[in-house]
């Protein structure tokens, strides 16, 4: 990098997708920032823009496309030099990018950004860098993330890729397979996150409860990182994401019930209650097994919300497994759902399945889902008015001394918030709340 004092390049990152590119971002603005590079948040300001993609399904590809187009742009009437294009869609699609898009400068793909500097570097010498070799990258050499100031959440990444073979997935296609960290990684990475002023770690992986089976000799893992982090000075809560339910062990549930720092909180994707959907789909279990772990972890952890995701529209499904698919989600009660329609991928078995269904009839099945999940969350939410609550204090509302918080209960993006009065504090603390109001997702309440 030819670079002089006072004229150091500006580098802005623009994250699209899940989670985990947020994570992969951190850790390629850590890279960037030991360097010498300015890091910058709006990218009309920057030199140097990274667009970070998703190419999860069709409605992510487009706008990943539209982002780097957008981005593009900037050449013409901002200051942009270079545009580097990572992530997902460079790890599937870098041939059609490079030959369609003749403003990328460089790509690299989802295993490659530990290279992020360098390709920046040759990019701005017009030297159109590709890195996109095979996703094998495990984080173990870079525990360190820069994180922006006044963030008290953050997820971890405990493993990259899957070996699961979802029928309907093109995550290995792009991620590779299931490779886990060591908990030391983790629980290092843990510290310098809490160093940064994070409380809350949230643990995210493909597939979560499968933690350690390929590095601990089959062992699973997750009980015993669960409680490594637990003893991390400065973190709060511990919440997990994407754990499978075909591993969701005795062990698992037992941490769940008796670690405080461990959010009474589930994530756990089923993607559909019928069991001829399911085998489809290659996912395992049935739906008798699915109700006989979810009886067991509210028997076990009375006060768990439990979070679901489901899809809709996946090919062969019939107006009667919609039927049946509404009836379970009315009878399981999950406190938190996530409903998606069947996106048809390239190169993935389903898209070779008969019987597929019209988008009008998908779209109407997961309006109608959530229609039924609003009335199940809202009647959900109602049984906290009156209890006290610990609640994390997130943000200023800006108006009638109103602050933003969630619970434990709550994940942050995709659940709900707690608007609390009377908060004197830091932001960043967790206080006691008395619930006062419930509504559909959100809760309203007073310090205590």
């Amino acid at each position: 990098m030819t670079e002089k004092v006072g004229t150091r390049e500006k580098v802005a990152i623009v994250t699209l997708g899940c989670e985990k590119n947020l994570v992969d971002s951190d850790m390629m603005a850590h890279l960037i920032d030991e360097k010498g590079y300015e890091l910058v948040d709006n990218p009309e300001e920057a030199t140097v823009v990274i667009v970070n993609t998703c190419g999860f399904i069709d409605a992510a590809k487009e706008e990943s496309v539209n982002k780097i187009l957008e981005m593009g742009e900037l050449k013409e009437s901002g200051k942009l030099k270079s545009l580097v294009v990572a992530g997902c869609l460079t790890q599937r699609y870098k041939e059609d990018i490079l030959n369609e898009i003749p403003e990328v400068d460089g790509i690299v793909g989802t295993g490659d950004f530990m290279s992020i500097t360098g390709i920046i570097e040759e990019s701005l010498e017009g030297k159109r860098p590709i890195f996109v070799g095979n996703p094998i990258f495990t984080y173990e050499d870079v525990v360190k993330r820069k994180v922006k100031q006044g963030t008290y959440t953050a997820y971890i990444k405990i493993a990259e890729g899957c070996d699961n073979a979802c029928t309907f997935c093109s995550i290995p296609l792009m991620r590779g397979g299931f490779r886990s960290r060591t908990i030391e990684s983790i629980v290092e990475e843990a510290r310098h996150l809490a160093a940064q002023g994070v409380v809350e770690v949230s643990l995210i992986a493909q597939d979560s409860t499968n933690y350690g089976t390929d590095i601990y000799d089959g062992k699973l893992m997750l009980p015993e990182l669960l409680n490594r982090l637990a003893e991390v000075e400065g973190i709060e809560w511990i919440r997990l994401h994407y754990a499978y339910p075909g591993f969701f062990t005795d062990e698992l549930i037992h941490t769940f019930a008796t670690n405080p720092k461990v959010c009474k909180y589930v994530d756990m994707p089923l993607q559909h209650s019928e069991d001829h959907i399911l085998k489809r789909m290659r996912r395992p279990g049935r739906q008798t097994d699915i109700r006989a772990l979810v009886a067991k972890i509210r028997a076990q952890v009375p006060d768990v919300a439990l979070r679901t995701s489901l899809i809709v529209g996946f090919p062969g499904e019939t107006e009667e497994d919609f039927e049946r698919l509404s009836e379970f989600v009315k009878d399981i009660r999950f406190d938190r759902l996530g409903v998606f329609t069947y996106s048809n991928e390239d190169d993935t078995p389903a898209s070779r399945l008969p019987d597929h269904v019209d988008e009008e009839v998908k779209e109407k099945r997961a309006n109608m889902l959530m229609e039924i999940q609003r009335e199940v969350a809202g009647d959900r939410n109602g049984r906290f008015v009156g209890q006290v609550l610990d609640v994390l204090i997130e943000r200023y509302e800006g108006r009638n001394d109103i602050y933003v918080g969630r619970t434990q209960y709550d994940a942050p993006e995709i659940d709900g918030e707690v608007f609390v009065t009377g908060f004197k504090g830091e932001l960043g603390t967790v206080v006691k709340v008395k619930i006062t109001h419930s509504y559909e997702y959100d809760l309203a309440g007073e310090v205590v």
